[in-house]
């Protein structure tokens, strides 16, 4: 994110043979701002957030831009779904490290995502299309370019030609569970790497990224309520473009060999399934056909490890039930 730079006409009296007053410009240019996990007040929600939506990934907008993926985030009464979409970084050399949502003592709580040189912790969520829950394997900066994996990325070769492919493969139990940590979350741990990642330089979502979460929140499309986790807008080509024809939504789970989305091994095997935790209806929450509903109890979350394919989520969710109440960042 570009730094504003404030210039404040300072006016200095000076001791001159009339005696009078003259003009100097100061300027100032402020310290870069905290990571986006410090800043603003911590939301925090008694109900658990839906799984994660299976979509496809829609074609890189063009040569430097990169990945964020989609996420479930809290309007206040409930979970709405921000669509993935391709994103310009605020400068070179810079990675995304996606927000999560973690279990903690009977609440979820969202960590923020944000730019930095090197990929943090978060929460051991399998977004897909290279976030395969620790890391990235989507790209690598080289010399000021971005490079593209195309085994797991949507690359339009012919237009962009920085790309390789490397195959990914995903050693791990493969889920839709969109938070960690609690019943049925994701039991991961920040590794070293991801802990020295902490202290780096970070740097706030774009301005184009802030205000596609603010359009996404005023979609009621992109309501669980409304779309009970199967979002008709699941992806973008870019921040903000849910009319464009090459947004996509969300679909069937299923096997894809290729390119990889979250829940798929790279090999082009489907990636090993594991039975929810909770799988019990919740009251009076409305319910997707062919869907697993969950019940939801105080403080516990539930809907655990669902089989995820291509890229981030979910299809159940259910009307939130709790609204979140909130503390500055100094209580946390």
């Amino acid at each position: 994110m570009n730094h504003a730079v404030f210039i404040r006409t300072v006016v200095l009296c000076v001791l001159l043979p009339l005696g009078g007053c003259v003009e100097r410009e100061v300027v100032y240019r402020p310290a870069p701002p905290p990571p986006p996990v410090e800043a603003g007040p911590v939301v925090e929600v008694r109900e658990a957030p839906p799984p994660l939506p299976v979509y496809e990934q829609p074609e890189c907008a063009g040569p430097g831009y990169l990945w964020t993926p989609g996420y479930w985030a809290w309007n206040g009464a409930e979970y709405y779904w921000v669509p993935g979409t391709w994103v310009m970084p605020p400068r070179p050399a810079v990675l995304w490290t996606p927000g999560f949502w973690g279990w903690s003592s009977g609440i979820f709580i969202f960590h923020a995502g944000y730019w930095g040189p090197h990929v943090g912790f978060y929460g051991g969520v399998n977004y897909g299309f290279g976030y395969g829950g620790s890391g990235y394997e989507g790209g690598r900066w080289n010399n000021g370019v971005f490079n593209y994996n195309t085994a797991v990325n949507n690359v339009n070769v012919t237009n962009i030609h920085n790309t390789y492919n490397t195959t990914v493969i995903n050693n791990v139990t493969v889920n839709r569970v969109s938070y960690n940590g609690g019943s049925g979350g994701v039991a991961a741990q920040p590794t070293p790497q991801e802990q020295a990642a902490m202290h780096d330089e970070h740097f706030q979502p774009t301005t184009e990224q802030m205000h596609h979460e603010h359009a996404a929140s005023a979609n009621r499309a992109l309501l669980a309520s409304e779309n009970h986790g199967a979002p008709a807008i699941a992806a973008t080509p870019r921040p903000g473009a849910f009319n464009d024809r090459a947004a996509v939504a969300a679909h069937e789970a299923a096997s894809h060999p290729g390119r990889n989305g979250a829940g798929e091994a790279q090999s082009g095997r489907p990636a090993p399934q594991s039975q929810p935790e909770a799988a019990r209806a919740m009251p009076n929450a409305q319910s997707h056909p062919a869907q697993a509903q969950r019940q939801q109890r105080p403080g516990q979350p539930h809907g655990g490890p669902r089989p995820q394919q291509r890229a981030n989520a979910q299809r159940g969710g259910g009307h939130p039930q709790h609204q979140p109440r909130q503390r500055p960042p100094q209580e946390r």
